[in-house]
């Protein structure tokens, strides 16, 4: 399947993602992680990436695709 990623950067380090296929954030640093715990917890926030990833990933991923297949 298809998976989304949005990282969020700072200064070149990675602090935390959000994973599509586990469907919540990931934290790799000690601020990271802490966001990762207070967004996770939060509906409201889990809930914008999930429609984020529905309304633009989706819908695009399938046009890419078939441009890549009328291509070949």
């Amino acid at each position: 399947g298809m998976e989304h990623i949005d990282s969020y950067v700072f200064n070149k380090v990675e602090h935390i993602r959000f994973n599509s296929t586990v469907g919540r954030y990931v934290g790799y640093t000690e601020h990271g992680l802490k966001n990762a715990e207070a967004w996770n917890s939060d509906a409201g926030i889990l809930g914008q990436e999930q429609a984020q990833l529905e309304s633009y990933c989706k819908p695009n991923a399938d046009i890419d695709y078939s441009a890549i297949l009328d291509k070949t």
